[in-house]
């Protein structure tokens, strides 16, 4: 067993962690917690134990953990498990998935899944004001997961997501493809760390020539994961913590004056900017009884102070039938600034 000062020394350094990291900002650009970045809606959540937990499961230990949160958890998968998800969430949005996995062989598992989102009962006018028609959009992002256990403790991971949006109309929807990688090692029988780099190469290239735009290419934010998890009071009680440092390179525009014969002149330049910033997260999950789980989370630590953190909680309940397992989760989280709720129900099939 692990010394109780090992532990406390590992959560306060998870801790200062986060703290140090949302606190400093680099060498590059500093970034701003309301810019949420291209294709935000895959970085909101996956199912309703991740949302109340935080989403810090980059080092979740429990099995049949999603691969939306690493691809190397995969190899942890016991049996094969599909799970359905849908939320409920203000201003005509919705977000659902689906997903299954399953375990390959004694050291590996793989996974599909498939995450929408979209807005609806949008007021489409005109440009004199005059209401034209109700509009709507949608974002997909499809998954292809693998995951293998090397030795006894380390386990990698890659994932392919296929991203597509159609939010222009009179266009044709936008993809691109990013990749995830993703690694685990277990240090001891309850402490796991991990880390990950996600959504390498991911873009969207816009072509709005159609309705007399322009072309641009917007990319991904790649973020980068390090984490872990600990498990005490009997593996009932378990503790995560995570710290994501996010990279997006920018175009904008900058004005210069420059002397020339005829005189001053302002010049306007287009440059490409990195802009970098941190993010922690902090989940806890305490199973009282073996059909019962309580969760409780928080997301976005450090963005904007208190205004722009994501406290979240929930439960999980299970219970066989013959065979089967069944699963089924509730969490509710606030959303920054705006201070409504998301709520979402996961129902899981363990076949």
């Amino acid at each position: 067993m692990i010394p109780a000062r090992w532990v406390h020394r590992w959560l306060r350094s998870c801790l200062a962690l986060v703290l140090l990291g949302v606190a400093s900002g680099g060498g590059v650009q500093p970034g701003y917690g309301q810019a949420v970045g291209v294709g935000a809606f895959s970085r909101l959540t996956f199912d309703a134990r991740g949302l109340a937990m935080g989403n810090a499961l980059v080092g979740d230990a429990a099995s049949n953990v999603s691969p939306y949160y690493n691809p190397a958890l995969l190899p942890n998968a016991t049996r094969q498990r599909v799970s359905g998800s849908a939320a409920l969430m203000a201003y005509d949005r919705q977000l659902q998935s689906l997903e299954f996995t399953t375990p390959l062989g004694p050291a590996a598992g793989v996974g599909v899944g498939v995450l929408r989102a979209g807005v609806s009962n949008i007021d489409g006018r005109n440009t004199d004001g005059e209401r034209t028609e109700t509009l709507s959009t949608d974002e997909f992002a499809v998954s292809l997961s693998f995951g293998n256990r090397f030795w006894n403790r380390l386990s990698v991971g890659v994932n392919f997501t296929l991203y597509q949006s159609d939010v222009i109309p009179d266009t044709s929807p936008t993809r691109g493809l990013g990749i995830d990688i993703g690694a685990t090692y277990r240090v001891t029988s309850r402490l796991t760390l991990a880390g990950s780099v996600n959504d390498l190469l991911a873009k969207y290239d816009w072509d709005t020539s159609t309705v007399d735009g322009e072309s641009r290419t917007d990319r991904f934010p790649i973020r980068v994961l390090l984490g872990g998890s600990y498990e005490v009071a009997a593996d009932r009680l378990q503790v995560l913590a995570e710290l994501e440092s996010r990279y997006q390179l920018l175009d904008r525009t900058v004005e210069q004056v420059e002397e020339r014969s005829s005189g001053p002149r302002t010049v306007r330049r287009t440059e490409t900017v990195l802009r970098q910033s941190f993010r922690g997260r902090m989940g806890v999950e305490y199973r009282p009884i073996d059909i019962l789980a309580l969760r409780l989370g928080v997301d976005r630590i450090g963005i904007d102070g208190t205004d722009g953190v994501r406290p979240g909680a929930g439960f999980g309940l299970r219970q066989s039938i013959g065979e089967l397992d069944l699963r089924v989760s509730y969490g509710v989280a606030m959303e920054p600034y705006v201070r409504t709720f998301i709520n979402m129900g996961t129902v899981e099939l363990f076949l």
